[in-house]
């Protein structure tokens, strides 16, 4: 697999700098990328409504020449009578890119697909995606031919739109991981990570996050994992918000990747949309 460290170049949506409610945070994001070096490039045919979320749609990097495209039909992406809501064709779009792809029938979001150089994590959405898969051990399987790696399968947020694990753990390094409190989790999802940990010998750092308050319009989405990862660099979403989270999230980083450079920038507008930076950006390797 292409680690996040190996990737030189992050896609955006379109959509992300049309967007009126996103452009002057794009705008920050691409600054922040210049000041770095790091090439960007827009994705063409994802100027509709739900394309900002490139991560989620576009293939899985396995090395610098095999891109792993699987099926796009998340069930959040029906309305609440069960109908498909109009959404990207990852087909048209690595057509219009020229991105080439090796197809998987298995019903996977990029987003769900946190990875490291022979392993991945993905939560247990993959089964109830896939439920003509009553063999769970199969559907694993499969997947660690086609990614070409192990796959460690974390327990979801239940209450979380996308279940995807890139809003919980990253990886430091392939015994390592860094992710979400788990004294504020919730305590089922706690005792499945620590069984994980447990059965991978695994090490864990705890990562802050703020409170939800949908009710009063504010973020919807508040962790500090899902974060932007390109050659050396790491962009944290911040959200300025009251409470210390932010310095407190950034002096961890800066703790755990003492050898990183460490940006930050507001995120909080895409937030309130349901994902943060990994979820708007595509990096690979070219």
């Amino acid at each position: 697999m292409i680690t996040g460290k190996e990737t030189n170049t992050v896609y955006l949506s379109e959509r992300l700098y049309s967007d009126s409610r996103f452009g002057a945070t794009c705008e920050n994001l691409l600054a922040i990328l210049d000041k770095h070096n790091i090439n960007h490039k827009f994705l063409n045919k994802t100027n509709n409504e739900n394309d900002v979320w490139c991560r989620d749609y576009m293939p899985v990097q396995v090395s610098e020449d095999k891109y792993m495209r699987f099926l796009y039909e998340p069930w959040y992406l029906n309305d609440k009578k069960g109908r498909k809501i109009s959404h990207t064709d990852p087909a048209i779009v690595c057509q219009a890119n020229e991105v080439p792809y090796e197809f998987s029938p298995i019903n996977l979001d990029g987003g769900n697909v946190v990875t490291w150089s022979d392993r991945v994590i993905i939560s247990d959405r993959i089964f109830d995606e896939n439920p003509e898969y009553t063999d769970k051990k199969k559907l694993i399987s499969k997947i660690e031919k086609l990614l070409e790696a192990e796959v460690i399968v974390i327990p979801q947020i239940n209450d979380d739109m996308t279940g995807h694990a890139d809003g919980m753990v990253r990886f430091i390094d392939g015994n390592t991981l860094i992710g979400s409190s788990r004294k504020e989790e919730y305590k089922y999802w706690t005792l499945g990570m620590n069984k994980v940990l447990e059965e991978y010998g695994m090490k864990y750092i705890d990562v802050p996050f703020l409170s939800n308050n949908q009710e009063k319009n504010q973020l919807c989405e508040v962790g500090y994992i899902n974060y932007l990862e390109v050659q050396n660099l790491i962009v944290m979403p911040i959200f300025e918000a009251q409470g210390g989270r932010d310095d407190e999230a950034i002096a961890l980083f800066r703790d755990t990747f003492p050898n990183r450079k460490i940006e930050t920038i507001n995120y909080s507008a895409i937030a309130r949309e349901g994902g943060l930076l990994n979820c708007t950006t595509w990096t690979v390797r070219e």
